[in-house]
């Protein structure tokens, strides 16, 4: 069935390796004007695209996001950020102040204010990011309110998409594994291992156990175990025969 025409053009595209710009130009809650690329701070950034006044879907999303991070044991702002740019460019650093200070009372997590920026932007500025990652959307006059997507954008320390997640609700282990990958290398041993293990799902909207990875390593130590064993019991051998 063809889409209804308000929501023709509205959607969300995957874009993996795309680059944000950097230079982005926007104001945050205290209306201090800052760019993107500065509030990444070289750190994984899950970044959402919401508008402040959303009769409903805006708030379902950060609200997910917000479940997701309170199962996360680090903290925002430690290990990485979360960056919230309102799609609505009528929307003020007033309302954005509101909305962050009830989102972080909740979270519950000193320190938290200083990685969580909630911002406002001019309508070129903010197209320059939505466009970037895939994230389209429309104003429908007769609703009064934007037609988009849901889901939420996890970025590289430079600013690329590492990975796309779809939908209102984030588990802690997904938003966790999708920061592991967007670190680039720079995560430790364990998480390594995790994430040959598990690989995204988009249907399901989650990691999953990569069971073909598990075999092939299973059956390589499986190798080496039995190697192992043979070179000892030769070495042995050898001494029983001098």
């Amino acid at each position: 069935e063809p889409l209804p025409k308000e929501l023709e053009g509205v959607g969300i595209e995957e874009r993996p390796g795309a680059q944000v710009p950097l230079d982005a130009v926007f104001l945050d809650e205290d209306g201090k004007e800052v760019r993107l690329g500065e509030l990444l701070n070289g750190k994984p950034t899950i970044l959402t695209l919401v508008y402040y006044r959303c009769p409903m879907l805006c708030g379902l999303v950060l609200q997910g996001v917000l479940e997701g991070l309170k199962g996360l044991p680090a903290t925002v702002g430690d290990e990485f950020n979360v960056v919230t740019i309102s799609i609505d460019p009528l929307e003020t650093p007033t309302l954005a102040k509101l909305k962050k200070q009830t989102y972080l009372a909740e979270y519950g997590r000193s320190g938290a204010a200083a990685g969580w920026h909630f911002l406002t932007g001019k309508q070129e500025q903010i197209q320059r990011v939505t466009n970037s990652v895939g994230f389209f959307y429309k104003w429908n006059e007769e609703r009064q309110e934007y037609a988009h997507g849901a889901g939420i954008f996890v970025l590289t320390p430079q600013g690329k998409v590492a990975r796309t997640l779809y939908g209102v609700l984030y588990e802690p282990r997904t938003l966790k594994l999708a920061l592991s990958e967007a670190r680039e290398g720079k995560s430790s041993l364990g998480e390594k291992i995790i994430l040959y293990c598990f690989h995204y799902d988009a249907n399901e909207g989650r990691y999953v156990v990569a069971a073909s990875r598990i075999m092939r390593a299973g059956g390589a130590l499986t190798a080496l175990t039995l190697g192992g064993w043979l070179l000892v019991s030769w070495r042995r051998s050898r001494r029983e025969a001098s």
